[in-house]
């Protein structure tokens, strides 16, 4: 069997992170992306059945049982959580994941919602609406769009990307959840067929101190994890143009020791605290205002009005401008 170089499986990871193919794989097993939308058209979901033949124990069986069944059982939707003004931040983050979990894992093969990272943060917000109204289960990476979404409102919180590459048994696995920020002690939010890689209660210090738990659990599933990628803040306004900043930071675990990466992980924590300061780039309306402005004034092109505001003070005396020739001669003065 013909194995290619080290630096060209490095490359493929990144450009399958960055890019989402009809047919991803983490782990070395492959998954597919529906991208016709909802409801999901025949073709992507005969080809989730067959995969799900491919990878599962009985799946030949278990689809064909499924796929015929008349009376199977009513899935209940679960509710987007509501909060009273009185309701703690680690209450609703507790909530929010509770909402998160009772959509339950993906273990199709196909994930449903299409998440182009290079998308703007309103177009997402819009997938994690339909997300919402859909209640379909979800995969990691759309838990993270429906958690921003979920935490909009709430100015408090900062919300970050942090996403993990972690090496078992010749296989690279990524997986991603929504860091946040509160108060001064840092969070989790996400899904995960692991219980311990997900959620993480508003509870850590610092970010290195957040990092190593989720090493730690990686650890306990005999993973090396290999790479930490985190992003910056993201915007709360649902309808900003910007785009989310996944990896602002791409730390190497193989090549950093113990102090260096908490260097690190600390540099960024003051890079993601500059950024709010920061003004966000204008909104769609404010760009499409100042598209439709007038262009520059050809010199065919008539003098605009002076308005009140613009026009001299009464006790100024007017300025005359000297006219040339032609002008002088196209009038005849009168006494």
């Amino acid at each position: 069997m013909l194995r290619a170089p080290a630096g060209s499986v490095e490359q493929r990871d990144e450009e399958q992170e960055d890019e989402a193919e009809e047919e991803l794989r983490d782990g070395g097993v492959p998954f597919y992306v529906n991208r016709g939308g909802l409801p999901v058209d025949e073709e992507t979901w005969d080809r989730m059945w067959r995969h799900v033949a491919r990878i599962h124990p009985n799946g030949e069986a278990l689809g064909k049982e499924t796929r015929g069944a008349t009376d199977l059982p009513k899935i209940p939707i679960p509710s987007v959580p509501t909060f009273q003004p009185t309701t703690t931040i680690p209450q609703r983050l507790e909530a929010i994941q509770k909402y998160i979990r009772e959509l339950q894992y993906n273990h199709t093969g196909t994930q449903f919602f299409e998440i182009k990272k290079s998308r703007p943060l309103t177009a997402l917000m819009d997938i994690a609406k339909e997300m919402t109204r859909e209640a379909l289960p979800i995969k990691c990476l759309e838990a993270v769009i429906l958690g921003i979404y979920l935490t909009n409102n709430m100015p408090g919180v900062e919300r970050f990307p942090l996403s993990f590459q972690s090496h078992f048994s010749g296989n690279h696995f990524h997986h991603i959840v929504l860091g946040v920020h509160c108060g001064g002690r840092f969070g989790a939010l996400g899904t995960s067929r692991r219980e311990d890689l997900m959620f993480k209660p508003l509870e850590f210090r610092t970010l290195m101190d957040l990092v190593q738990e989720f090493e730690g659990a990686y650890r306990g599933y005999w993973h090396t994890l290999r790479k930490v990628r985190i992003g910056q803040y993201v915007s709360h306004d649902a309808h900003s143009v910007e785009q989310i900043e996944w990896k602002h930071s791409i730390l190497d675990l193989d090549k950093l020791t113990k102090e260096e990466l908490r260097k690190e992980l600390e540099r960024h924590t003051r890079d993601m605290r500059l950024k709010i300061g920061k003004p966000a780039p204008p909104s769609p309306t404010k760009d499409r205002r100042n598209s439709m402005g007038s262009p520059l004034r050809g010199q065919g092109s008539p003098i605009r009005r002076i308005s009140r505001i613009e026009r001299r003070p009464s006790g100024d005396k007017k300025v005359l401008e000297p006219k040339s020739a032609a002008e002088i001669n196209g009038y005849q003065i009168r006494v």
